[in-house]
Formats: C-alpha cells, sequence, structure tokens
C-alpha cells in the first residue's frame, strides 16, 4: 500500500460524509446501495490482494518502468448547442420532435481518485449539469444528442454521477501498464487480470465500449452510435445505476458480467434501493489484429427483470376503457432480453471502422434506455494526416432503428414511449439516421466539433421529417 493511500481515502470519504449531510447530495445518492454494494466489496477485495501482490511481485517479466499512481485529479468541460431547422410535421404529440428550436446542454466533471491499497482504485465523479435537449430530449428514438439527458434544467445544478471502487488482480502473463486517464489510475498489472468494479457506474463503462463510437464529448452525439440502440441498460435519467461488474482478461479474451440496479420506474429519475428489479449483463471480448491492425469483436447479452408491460395488453385495456394506451396499467413481473454484437478494428494508422447490431424483446416495453427493438449502425473515424492536420479527425455513420409490430401498433393507437410518441402512427418506418462530424484540436488538452445529422422518419413516423440537426461541441479536458 502506498504511503498516502489511507489518508487519502479516509479524507475523500469524509469529505463525501459532510457533503451528504451538507445537502450537497440528494438522497439518492445517499441511498443504500451504494453503502450495501461499495463498502462491503471493500473487504473482500482488500482480502484477494496480498495473492494477486504475489502474483506480480513472483513474475519475472514485470518491470515497473514508472510507479504506479497513488491519486489523480482530471477535469472535463463540455458545451454543444445543437439546431433544427423547418421540417414536415403535419400533426405532432406529448413525445414530438418540434421544428425550429435551438437548444445547448453544458457540464463539468471532476474525476478525483486514489490507490486504498494495491491493485485498487476508489473514484468519485461530482459534475454540474445544464441546458435542455431538443424538444426536452424528446422525438427521436436516436435521439440526436447524448450530452443531453432525459431531465433538462435551466440552472446549473449538482450530481455526485459515479463513486466506485475498481480492484485489479493480476493472474500472470506478461507485464503491462494500463495508462492514467479519467477514471484509470497508471497501474502495473499482468495481461491476464480479473477486475472487479463495484459501485455506481454507468453500464457502460464496462459494456458495450467501442474505440470509435462510444464518447458523445468526443466522437458521435446520436444516442444510437454512442450505445447499441436495443441495449436497454440500466441506468436512472442521467444514465447512471448501483451495481458491480466482473471482467476476466485472459490472452486475447475477455469475459464480463455484472448485476445492476433498474430505476424504480421506466425513464426514471430515482434508482431502485434494492435489487428487485435488477439487470444481469454478459459480454465476451475477442481482441486481435488483421494485417498488423487492432481490432475486437464483442457479442453483449442482457436480461432485465422488473415490473414491464406488453404493448398489445396496453391497447386491450384501452379497446375496453375507451381510452389511450396506458402502460402503468398493465405491468407485472417480467423479464426483457436482448443481444448486441459490436465490432471495430483499425484498418490503417489513420483509419477505424465499426459495426454494431442488436435486437430486444419488442412485445415487452423499453424501460431505462431508448424506444429501440433493432439496430444496425456502422461507421468510422478519419484522421486528418491525409489534408497535413493529422491531430483532427472526420467521423461518418449510419444507422437504422426498427421497433415490433406490437410496439407500432401501441404507438399508431396513441401510445408513449420512452422517447417517441406522435399521437398517432398511420405510416411507421424504420429510423434512419446519417451522422458526420469534423473535430479540430487546437491543443491537445481542447476540441471544437462540428457536427450534422440527418434522421429520416423521427420517431419512426414517415408523415414527419426529414430533419436536418446542426451542432458545435466546445470540448476540454485534463
Amino acid at each position: 500500500m502506498t504511503k498516502c493511500s489511507r489518508a487519502c481515502v479516509i479524507r475523500v470519504m469524509a469529505a463525501l460524509w459532510q457533503a451528504c449531510h451538507n445537502g450537497g447530495l440528494s438522497a439518492l445518492e445517499r441511498s443504500t446501495p451504494l453503502r450495501k454494494i461499495l463498502f462491503p466489496l471493500a473487504s473482500l477485495m482488500l482480502a484477494a490482494t496480498p495473492a494477486a501482490a504475489q502474483t506480480s511481485q513472483g513474475s519475472a517479466d514485470t518491470p515497473q518502468a514508472k510507479p504506479d499512481q497513488s491519486w489523480a485529479i482530471h477535469a472535463q468541460a463540455t458545451l454543444v448547442v445543437q439546431g433544427v431547422g423547418g421540417f414536415a410535421s403535419p400533426y405532432s404529440g406529448d413525445n414530438s420532435l418540434l421544428p425550429r428550436q435551438t437548444e445547448e446542454t453544458a457540464d463539468a466533471t471532476l474525476y478525483l481518485g486514489v490507490r486504498p491499497w494495491k491493485g485498487a482504485e476508489l473514484w468519485v465523479n461530482p459534475e454540474i449539469d445544464q441546458g435542455f435537449g431538443l424538444s426536452n430530449t424528446l422525438g427521436a428514438a436516436g435521439f440526436p444528442s447524448a450530452e443531453a439527458y432525459k431531465v433538462g434544467k435551466s440552472n446549473p445544478y449538482f450530481k455526485l454521477q459515479r463513486a466506485f471502487l475498481r480492484q485489479t488482480i493480476a493472474l500472470g502473463g506478461a507485464a503491462m501498464t494500463l495508462d492514467a486517464a479519467a477514471n484509470q489510475l497508471r497501474t502495473t498489472t499482468t495481461a491476464n487480470r480479473i477486475v472487479i468494479t463495484a459501485g455506481k457506474i454507468g453500464v457502460g463503462d464496462v459494456f458495450d465500449t467501442n474505440a470509435y463510437a462510444h464518447d458523445p464529448r468526443g466522437d458521435f452525439l446520436n444516442w444510437s452510435l454512442v450505445d447499441t440502440g436495443s441495449f436497454d441498460y440500466a441506468a436512472n435519467a442521467w444514465g447512471y445505476t448501483y451495481g458491480a461488474a466482473a471482467e476476466w482478461y485472459q490472452g486475447d479474451w475477455t469475459g464480463r458480467v455484472g448485476l445492476f440496479t433498474l430505476s424504480t420506474i421506466p425513464n426514471g429519475v430515482a434508482l431502485g434501493t434494492n435489487l428487485r428489479q435488477n439487470e444481469v449483463a454478459v459480454e465476451i471480448e475477442h481482441r486481435h489484429t488483421i494485417g498488423g491492425q487492432a481490432g475486437a469483436v464483442r457479442i453483449t447479452g442482457f436480461r432485465n427483470h422488473g415490473f414491464f408491460a406488453r404493448y398489445d395488453d396496453a391497447v386491450a385495456l384501452a379497446q375496453v376503457t375507451g381510452g389511450v394506451p396506458d402502460l402503468s396499467q398493465v405491468r407485472r413481473v417480467q423479464n426483457r432480453t436482448g443481444i448486441a454484437l459490436n465490432i471495430e478494428q483499425s484498418v490503417t494508422a489513420n483509419l477505424g471502422l465499426f459495426l454494431r447490431a442488436g435486437t430486444t424483446d419488442g412485445d415487452l416495453e423499453t424501460y431505462d434506455f431508448t424506444d429501440i427493438d433493432r439496430t444496425i449502425a456502422l461507421g468510422g473515424a478519419l484522421k486528418g494526416k491525409a489534408w497535413g492536420r493529422p491531430q483532427d479527425t472526420l467521423g461518418f455513420a449510419a444507422v437504422r432503428n426498427g421497433i415490433s409490430s406490437n410496439f407500432q401498433r401501441y404507438l399508431a393507437a396513441g401510445g408513449i414511449g420512452v422517447l417517441v410518441g406522435d399521437g398517432a402512427l398511420p405510416h411507421p418506418g424504420d429510423e434512419q439516421i446519417f451522422e458526420t462530424y469534423y473535430a479540430i484540436r487546437p491543443v491537445g488538452w481542447a476540441s471544437i466539433t462540428l457536427d450534422y445529422q440527418h434522421i429520416a422518419n423521427p420517431g419512426y413516423n414517415r408523415d414527419r421529417g426529414p430533419v436536418n440537426v446542426f451542432a458545435m461541441r466546445l470540448h476540454a479536458g485534463f
């Protein structure tokens, strides 16, 4: 254990505890899952550490070029201004995307990390958010800004988005160093290892990652490009949840499994305080090289367990009562499952491509992500070396999102989903989205991005659109 690790941990935890009692954190942030998941697991991780340390020290091929970091502070700030012009909108409902509007979102995050003992990292991410997505983040299942949460506020507000403990246990193999980054201390370990993460995190921190399409602060903005659109991952309205995940790295393979709590109601602000409603996520990843260029293939599956509604049940009840279909009236305990494919491949030193595809149970309502039952996305990123701007990046991608016939009938009867619902759907069609961006990096710690998206059939409605969305993103971080 490093010299200052115990003192650092005590100071960080004391600061968090004081923030809770001073009202800096909401009751949500003080709720029991964080305490139940984070702190009991610490003793388990600590118990596992001596064996891990012995494995690492006993390996003859574990030179340490740089010492492991004991602590780190990183920060980022992002501003996105996004606007849409006129488009066909013969009718609209509660969840419709409206023409002729401009909105902005802003956020600033601190990444505070300490190493309480060998192989362990404790991180907290306090954040200040402000702003609104277009139409209050409604109107398209592939929503055009992943920087826009499902809640919007005019005034800045504070959230503790992440607070988690990570333990890395070396299992042998080639020595390697995990480079320092936000939420990652520089760590010397081995290629074969186990990584356990527990606390408040984003499911996408561990699952469904992609080198070219996973960061709305640096690459694509559209929700269905940042993540696989049909992956209904557990999250509150800001995209975070309580839970734990374990990863086993062995050679070119990695297996992952996680257990997370769902929000109390679909698309809700509050997370469950127990695992009565939960998600199990599993993933298998294989890393490879083709022509000397690195790539990876990931297959991700999920099972959500909770109080969900069937679209046909809501429509049937509405036909009897003469009202509009209401999912809340027909929810019962059920399971919703899905599977996704995620491929990334470097083609040259400057060009990388990706493919995502997924499907899920379209009979049941979406719970925590967005209204997509099937999706396929293809795109890439090209560095600007060919035109003398090697620090710049040009991104390009196309995605097609669809929903089940059951969901279509529900929307046609006037129902609304998590993000979509125009009050009618006489002419359904798949959402078809094209996005391109150009990121200019004048200095290493900042970027300016111009982004354009074309959305055909927003909300799966052929009567509306097409929609042209323009955005500018300013980002800085260290």
